[in-house]
């Protein structure tokens, strides 16, 4: 019986020897996928830094502006004056926060269009080179087989 089962090893190991396997390709995608990975994840961090900064100075500049609100005031009027001012203050300050929010939602699709672009290009580029190589493998395979 271990007659047999090393027969078959021997066979298969023949058979797949046949066929040559080039692990650059593997390595090559690799190297692709974490370049890739990695130019996204600084994509994803300068965007997330950003967005604290601008939450932030949303954050600082509400306090700040709610202390003005909250200081007594000698006449009733005052307090209307303030919680007034204060609504208005805030509208502007949360048109300017949102807007700069589009700024950095805009200029991050910008650089993933970018990046997936640029990596579909390479990756055609290194498909188009395995095929040749695949194909110019097999016909040196092929030319080979039918010599002997």
């Amino acid at each position: 019986m271990a007659k047999a089962t090393n027969d078959y090893n021997k066979i298969m190991k023949d058979m797949l020897g046949a066929f040559p396997v080039d692990t650059s390709a593997f390595q090559g995608a690799f190297k692709s996928q974490a370049a890739f990975a990695d130019k996204m994840s600084k994509v994803v961090l300068e965007a997330a830094e950003k967005s604290t900064e601008i939450s932030s100075g949303w954050t600082k500049s509400t306090i700040g502006k709610l202390g003005v609100v909250s200081n007594a005031k000698d006449d009733p009027a005052d307090y209307t004056k303030a919680v007034t001012d204060f609504a208005s203050a805030q509208a502007e300050l949360s048109a300017e926060s949102m807007a700069a929010f589009a700024e950095v939602a805009k200029k991050v699709q910008m650089d993933t269009v970018e990046l997936l672009m640029a990596a579909g290009k390479e990756a055609s580029e290194d498909a188009q080179k395995a095929v040749k190589k695949a194909t110019d493998d097999m016909a040196a395979a092929a030319k080979k087989a039918t010599a002997k």
